[in-house]
């Protein structure tokens, strides 16, 4: 049976007959461009326009143009079939970019009448009917075209839509048997996990989602070359059920063949051949593609990668794989800016290289300016401006490929309300991947500074070894809806000069999230932080290396690190330890703006471990804009157990989610 002839034959009601019928994506896209013409839209631009309204295809302002209204009656059913129905056509999307002629709206009538028939599958109605007519006349009535241009002259054409979409089919049998016996294949998800349950609703996007289902599980178990050689989908108008078969074509169980790498041009020609750790002969994963893919994406060089399997097994019974790379400009400027309330104003600018010397080495500048907004607390004579110039350097594969040799220099000048601070800082060590979720560096951490505080004025020389651990499995760098992230410093440090052991610094945080829905438009976040300093007093620690908690980073609504030990005076000076800890419902409301209600709680102590006695707590609303390079924070927080002194209010602006 041709796909035409199945979706024109379909009943509108046929008790006690049975019929096979044809669903899917592709059977739809055949269906709209058998009734393209050059008038007409593209069936890309159909979809685009059937998806995104507001996005069709620009108005050309056809000649002889016929402007047309267009009514909707649908009888008996539910709102959602009503809006799939509309949704789905065309004849009301692009109703304001009027067809060429009468034989324009002629035949985007009759491309109508297939798009609803396949909004009514997707709503399990399968005994629909659908009813057009334009100016009074049936768009297959030999007199439609004279009526058209008779009814054009009186004003626009009305062309009315009359669907009856029948009763809700429910799945029956749901088979996965073999194309070469028809057999059962015992190794087949079950219908329960195709989500094709008998008696649930049998829509037609879950059968085309379970084809997905059926195809990735075999090839998952080592079947590269797995896929529907056919499906049988039968309808049961008597007892309204949808039977469905697949036919499934395994083909062998392979292992992987050669890598053949294509589209390097300023890497050199081994960098990506390095990297891929598959070799001939392994068995065939596609998780194991997805994870190489993944890891050579994240190398600031590379733009893309697209691993494309052969459709057919070698000699040796392997499936080649090509990789084919595309690299990104080498060179990149940028600048950024964020806002708050209780910090103050940050501006930087950037000049960074992708690919120094051809091996993915990364070379960064960045030059920064900040103002405080206010004098500093504990140093009220000092000038509110900051500023930070630094570099990065960052060489992939200094022993193997998994180990990264960074290395980054600055020189500042910092402001906050605890403490004044001049310096030149350098950091060096070695980055080590254990997996694509889990890494560790060890660094060597250098710094010569001038500190002003509570205390007066001091110089520090100071040296620490720091070992950083990092666990990530969370979906998107700044707007995950998955996943996990875990970070552990333990740095112990001296004072150049100094004999004895020095102090032993600690600190963590932990934050996890979880979307709701398929669509990620509610995610659950939370984080916890924490952190300690043995092996000295407080004041025995330079300023800068103690703990504070206030502020856009850590707890919102308070004063920047104002929720921190004080002295005598009420100057802030810093602690020994800290908790931190936040959560957030991140509501996307359209596919740009969301909206985050969220609490915080937290503080900073002068002893080595926290006082869960005298945390702070606020709690506030954030906006979010979405955009290509991440979301755009704007958070308004107000403190729920203020101190006197204590803000009423803190406003934050920023580029990417608060944590």
């Amino acid at each position: 049976m041709r796909h035409s002839d199945a979706w024109r034959s379909w009943p509108a009601s046929n008790t006690g007959v049975r019929r096979k019928i044809c669903i899917g994506v592709f059977m739809a896209a055949l269906l709209f461009a058998s009734h393209a013409h050059a008038d007409e839209p593209t069936f890309f631009e159909q979809a685009v326009a059937w998806f995104n309204p507001d996005k069709g295809p620009a108005d050309t302002s056809a000649p002889d143009a016929v402007p047309y209204t267009v009514t909707f009656e649908v009888v008996g059913a539910e709102r959602s079939v009503r809006s799939a129905v509309t949704d789905a056509s065309n004849l009301e999307s692009l109703k304001r970019q009027a067809p060429a002629g009468a034989a324009g709206l002629i035949r985007r009538a009759v491309a109508d009448r297939e798009r609803i028939l396949v909004a009514l599958y997707s709503e399990a109605r399968y005994g629909g009917r659908v009813t057009i007519k334009v100016a009074g006349r049936a768009p297959n009535d030999p007199m439609a075209f004279e009526a058209v241009n008779t009814a054009r002259h009186a004003g626009p054409v009305p062309v009315t839509v009359l669907v009856e979409p029948g009763p809700v089919f429910k799945f029956g049998t749901v088979r996965v048997v073999d194309a070469a016996g028809r057999r059962p294949l015992p190794t087949a998800p079950t219908p329960e996990q195709l989500r094709l349950v008998t008696g649930e609703v049998a829509r037609a996007t879950d059968i085309a989602g379970a084809e997905r289902v059926i195809v990735n599980s075999f090839r998952d178990s080592g079947h590269p070359l797995a896929r529907i050689a056919s499906k049988d989908v039968v309808a049961d108008h008597a007892t309204k059920t949808l039977d469905v078969t697949f036919v499934v074509q395994a083909g062998p169980v392979a292992t992987f063949g050669t890598f053949t790498v294509s589209g390097t041009q300023r890497l050199k020609p081994g960098f990506v051949e390095e990297r891929i750790d598959i070799q001939p002969g392994e068995p065939y994963s596609p998780k194991r593609l997805a994870r190489l893919r993944k890891r050579l994406s994240e190398y600031e060089a590379i733009a893309s990668v697209r691993l494309r399997e052969a459709d057919q097994l070698d000699a040796n019974g392997q499936v080649p794989i090509y990789v084919e790379v595309t690299e990104r400009d080498p060179r990149y400027v940028g600048f950024g800016a964020k806002y708050s309330t209780t910090e103050g104003s940050v501006a930087n600018v950037f000049w960074g290289h992708r690919n120094l010397f051809g091996g993915g080495e990364t070379l960064r500048l960045d030059a920064q300016v900040s103002w405080f907004g206010s004098t500093p607390e504990a140093v009220p004579d000092a000038d509110p401006f900051g500023y930070k110039v630094s570099t990065t350097f960052v060489k992939p594969g200094i022993y193997t490929p998994a180990d990264d040799l960074i290395a980054q220099a600055s020189v500042l000048r910092e402001v906050t309300n605890a403490y004044v601070r001049d310096a030149a800082t350098f950091l060096g060590g070695v980055r080590h991947r254990f997996s694509d979720e889990l890494t560790m560096q060890v660094s060597l951490d250098l710094e010569q500074s001038r500190v002003q505080d509570a205390n007066g004025t001091k110089d520090y020389s100071i040296a620490g070894i720091p070992v950083d651990v990092a666990y990530d499995t969370t979906d998107n760098l700044f707007d995950p809806s998955q996943g996990i992230r875990f970070n552990a410093t333990f740095e112990p440090f001296a004072y150049l000069g100094d004999s004895g052991a020095g102090p032993f610094m600690m600190k963590g945080a932990l934050s996890a999230y979880r979307a709701l829905d398929e669509d990620n438009r509610f995610i659950l976040a939370g984080k916890v932080a924490a952190g300690s300093i043995v092996g000295a007093s407080l004041f025995d620690i330079p300023a800068q290396r103690r703990f504070y908690v206030g502020g856009g980073g850590s707890l919102r609504g308070y004063d920047y690190q104002s929720a921190s030990p004080r002295n005598a005076q009420g100057d802030i000076i810093g602690g020994l330890s800290f908790f931190t800890a936040s959560a957030e419902a991140r509501i996307k409301i359209t596919d740009t703006i969301g909206l985050v209600p969220f609490f915080d709680m937290g503080a900073a102590f002068a002893s080595e471990t926290p006082d869960f006695d005298n945390l702070r707590y606020s709690a506030g609303i954030g906006l979010r804009y979405y955009t290509a390079l991440g979301p755009i924070r704007f958070d308004f927080a107000v403190p729920l157990n203020p101190r006197d002194g204590d803000s009423h209010y803190g406003f934050y602006i920023s580029l990417g989610q608060a944590f």
